[in-house]
């Protein structure tokens, strides 16, 4: 039983002297934190998404008091963190919200597969070692991968396989965009109005378009030659629209034959 006492009376012991020990050198050796970090980090939301390129919302703010980044980087904050933080360092918080908008229609029933796919159910795992699920070498590969990274629940997977933004969730952050291996999900400003193509097929070749999507583009050039303000011109295989110039007329729309160009304040799919 003295064995035990003992015992228990020299951990007792041990415990006091490193305790007291670990306080005394956290305490010399303690850096002083800048106070304006700490204004700076009670502003920000705490999502830690790394959307401002910083690991989380601490970087973040120490990277915003030594100036080495600007105060609109927050995106899942958005304008009201960046006028608040404006407030405490100055500076410019002029934001233009963005909002991800899937280039795609492609379909489980509208683009067909090249085989049955057996490897790791991630986008990023099929592009890796089949090149893709679907004939359409450019289209959503409806595994989800935007969704999974998504820490506001703004992004999910519909039905057919193809990306859901909800856009009152969304804040812009746009890490979906950059986890797209196929490059689908395009920034756009939040209020933007005017055509979008909802394709991102650029095979050149009308028949292999229509064989491996059937509503992809099939690069007739109606949208470009039926534009009354000439803001359609082809890019790589894909109509591309200049924003500065469309007036939301809806030609392209009405015009084109498989229905890839919408409105972007009509899209449902926005």
């Amino acid at each position: 039983m003295s064995i035990v006492l003992i015992t228990a009376f020299f951990a007792a012991a041990l415990a006091f002297i490193l305790g007291t020990a670990l306080g005394f050198f956290r305490h010399f050796f303690a850096v002083a934190q800048d106070p304006l970090v700490g204004r700076i980090r009670e502003i920000l939301p705490g999502a830690n998404c790394g959307a401002c390129g910083y690991p989380g919302c601490d970087a973040y703010a120490e990277a915003v008091a030594g100036r080495q980044a600007g105060i609109t980087g927050c995106s899942a904050g958005g304008p009201a963190v960046a006028e608040r933080l404006a407030a405490v360092v100055g500076g410019d918080a002029s934001v233009v919200p963005v909002v991800p908008v899937p280039a795609c229609r492609g379909s489980g029933d509208l683009a067909p597969l090249k085989g049955e796919y057996t490897g790791v159910r991630t986008c990023r795992g099929a592009k890796l070692s089949a090149g893709g699920t679907k004939l359409c070498a450019w289209g959503c590969l409806g595994f989800g991968d935007c969704a999974a990274v998504c820490q506001f629940g703004a992004l999910g997977m519909g039905d057919d396989g193809l990306p859901r933004i909800d856009k009152a969730k969304c804040t812009g952050c746009k890490i979906c965009i950059g986890e797209c291996p196929q490059g689908v999900l395009r920034e756009m400003p939040r209020d933007q109005k005017g055509a979008f193509v909802f394709c991102s097929n650029r095979n050149p070749v009308r028949a292999m378009v229509i064989k491996t999507c059937k509503t992809g583009c099939i690069k007739c050039g109606l949208c470009v030659k039926n534009c009354s303000q000439q803001c359609i011109v082809m890019d790589d295989g894909i109509p591309k629209v200049d924003y500065g110039k469309c007036i939301s007329c809806g030609t392209c729309v009405s015009k084109c034959p498989v229905k890839v160009f919408r409105l972007l304040q009509d899209a449902v799919a926005v």
